[in-house]
């Protein structure tokens, strides 16, 4: 990062930004891409490039650009979010889709956009399942995003090319700061139309940086480095979620790729979270149920160690 060439990136000379995104392209298969300071921000840059005032997209009830995301699309690009329902698999209903279609009728708002995710709480969702959902959504004459914030971990998980998951879709949105440990950013790919809209509005976001080289350099290594470890965060969440389940009153709610859900034994989640950062570990807790995930930073000691710290809370 200390050594990286920079320039402006307001005006598109920024050159180790321009090399970030020229190779996030290619490695997803698209004509250009858009580096950008969150996947919250990504998203919503390309929910406004594909839609206008009054239009709708389709995404899961549980997906994350509809709940976790502030109602950005509807606040500030006036776009209708119609959920459909989730297997557990993190895969849309296509037969549900199907249905809440609006027709071509001035009553409605318009259907535009099936926004899919890769993965969902960790669950890694096949090429095969990809170009399933995009084939439905086309033949509906619907545009495709996809929320790619942990794609490379579904990649690593299925030992899939990424562009494979890619490829049936307009847009795609990549992580830089989650498993792969950048400090910051995500990416934007897609056609060289869709991403020059998708600039427009990441400028009125107040996306635009200046000497960005500094945190793209960081994505580049990151990218470059950090992929092919991903299945060791696979690894140390199995070995997470095994250690637990052998503490009384735990039960594992699920385990995929780098997550692990947890239902904990306790009454008071702030009591417990106390007694956790008494032993130097920090946790979440929501009526007993913890979603723990492992990354760069955690090793399989660091593992080890909170499994012995939880089994020490519970007590």
């Amino acid at each position: 990062m200390a050594a990286a060439i920079v320039g402006d990136d307001v005006y598109g000379d920024d050159p180790t930004v321009n090399a970030l995104e020229a190779n996030v392209a290619d490695l997803l298969g698209k004509e250009a891409a858009l580096f950008v300071t969150s996947g919250t921000q990504s998203n919503l840059c390309a929910l406004m490039a594909h839609c206008g005032r009054g239009d709708e997209y389709i995404a899961g009830e549980n997906a994350h650009s509809f709940k976790y995301e502030a109602g950005g699309a509807a606040v500030l690009g006036s776009i209708q979010p119609q959920t459909v329902r989730m297997h557990d698999d993190g895969s849309l209903d296509l037969e549900h889709m199907r249905s809440v279609v609006k027709p071509n009728d001035h009553h409605f708002a318009r259907t535009k956009l099936l926004c899919l995710e890769n993965t969902h709480e960790g669950k890694a969702q096949t090429v095969a399942q990809m170009h399933e959902a995009a084939d439905v959504g086309r033949s509906l004459d619907l545009s495709m995003h996809l929320d790619g914030a942990r794609l490379w971990n579904a990649a690593a998980a299925t030992g899939d090319d990424i562009a494979a998951f890619a490829e049936p879709f307009d847009t795609v949105s990549v992580c830089l700061s989650k498993g792969l440990g950048a400090p910051m950013g995500s990416v934007l790919v897609g056609s060289e139309a869709l991403i020059l809209e998708a600039h427009k509005w990441r400028k009125m976001l107040g996306g635009a940086l200046r000497q960005a080289g500094l945190v793209a350099a960081a994505g580049q290594f990151a990218i470059d480095h950090n992929r092919t470890r991903l299945v060791e965060d696979h690894a140390n969440a199995a070995v997470l979620a095994k250690g637990l389940s052998q503490i009384d009153g735990v039960t594992i709610r699920g385990q995929n790729t780098n997550m692990v859900f947890a239902q904990l034994p306790i009454k008071d989640d702030g009591a417990f979270v106390t007694k956790m950062l008494r032993q130097d570990i920090r946790v979440v807790a929501k009526n007993g149920l913890s979603r723990m995930v492992t990354h760069i930073d955690i090793t399989r000691a660091d593992v080890d160690d909170a499994i012995t710290a939880i089994a020490d809370a519970l007590r």
